[in-house]
């Protein structure tokens, strides 16, 4: 019996790493310097790297602005604060009108509108089979559950449970027992958070990247792209499988490679279908998703995942979705972009 946990800094955790790579790889010789800032966020770490600050925001201010940013975002979507917009809402168990943020509601709203489109593969009440399977909160030990304990989990789960408001902002639960997890996408809200609140500060040159969910603005001096970096999906190596350029836009990737067990020589992922109640067990090992926002594109990064390569190209395809896939094949690893990914330099 063997476990990979996932690592703090999610499926694209060598992403940090990856980046300060592209810098190089782009030839960022410029005299004007960026400033760079790091942390943690919502259980992972951020990076941020900006140019050109404003003269009335210094190297601190911008730590401190960020931090701020941050702590809002923990405050409302986290799993592990038991005082959180979120957990209180989830130990709610009456069925009316429970008054919540704005950004709380919209992230609901955004959620609901992807697992639409998704027709369920991305889904936020999730957390029962999640944690199941022992990926939540509190991790046990690898045993495989029973089909009636499967069932009996699903019963809590599905989108249409939930009903949300966005005036007054407000969430309302049609069955008592059901939770909600924003892991999938509360990172890419919060990249938008923090991207947002720089713009507002007139800081217009900038990369945001909170546990490989990333979201750029501007150029670098000379007019140079920014330039990202898409993992290898493969478990037992830390390598490049692609580089693409980013200017004004987000990139989430979802992926199975990192956080999963094995037991007698089987596979079990943390990505778990609401369908099924069971791990995904297909050959798309890896999806890159390029928004306008973030939020969306982590939502539908994980969403196109479940679905798998032929339902996950198929769909990213009618909606127009830019998506970079990677699928395991008998002869390797396979690309498949749809959309307007940017174009890509592939690495091995």
């Amino acid at each position: 019996m063997k476990r990979f946990s996932g690592l703090l800094t999610g499926v694209n955790g060598f992403l940090i790493q990856l980046l300060c790579m592209a810098f190089v790889l782009s030839g960022c010789g410029s005299s004007s310097e960026p400033v760079r800032i790091q942390g943690r966020a919502i259980g992972t770490t951020y990076s941020v790297i900006a140019y050109g600050l404003p003269k009335n925001i210094s190297a601190e201010d911008l730590h401190k602005g960020v931090e701020q940013v941050v702590a809002e975002v923990n405050s409302v979507m986290s799993l592990f604060k038991y005082d959180s917009e979120l957990s209180r809402f989830n130990a709610y168990r009456k069925n009316d009108w429970f008054s919540v943020s704005k950004e709380l509601a919209g992230v609901v709203h955004t959620a609901k509108a992807v697992n639409q489109i998704t027709e369920g593969a991305f889904d936020i009440t999730v957390a029962p089979l999640v944690n199941l399977w022992g990926f939540g909160p509190d991790k046990r030990p690898e045993i495989i559950p029973t089909e009636a304990e499967i069932k009996e989990a699903q019963a809590n789960v599905g989108s249409d449970k939930i009903e949300v408001r966005l005036d007054p902002p407000a969430l309302k639960k049609l069955k008592p027992g059901i939770t909600l997890d924003l892991a999938a996408i509360a990172k890419g809200y919060c990249v938008d958070a923090v991207s947002n609140w720089l713009k507002n500060r007139g800081i217009s040159s900038f990369m945001v990247e909170i546990g490989g969910e990333i979201r750029t603005a501007g150029t670098k001096p000379g007019n140079l792209p920014w330039r990202i970096a898409v993992e290898k999906p493969v478990s037992m190596e830390r390598s490049v499988q692609a580089l693409i350029s980013l200017s004004g836009k987000a990139m989430a990737t979802s992926g199975d490679y990192r956080n999963y067990y094995e037991i007698d020589g089987k596979r079990y992922s943390h990505i778990i279908d609401p369908g099924t109640g069971r791990p995904i067990s297909h050959t798309l090992v890896s999806v890159s998703v390029v928004d306008e926002t973030c939020t969306r594109a982590d939502a539908f990064a994980t969403g196109l995942t479940v679905l798998g390569p032929e339902k996950g190209i198929a769909l990213a395809k009618e909606c127009n979705l830019s998506a970079f896939f990677i699928v395991k094949t008998p002869d390797g690893l396979s690309e498949i972009a749809t959309g307007d990914f940017p174009q890509h330099e592939k690495m091995n």
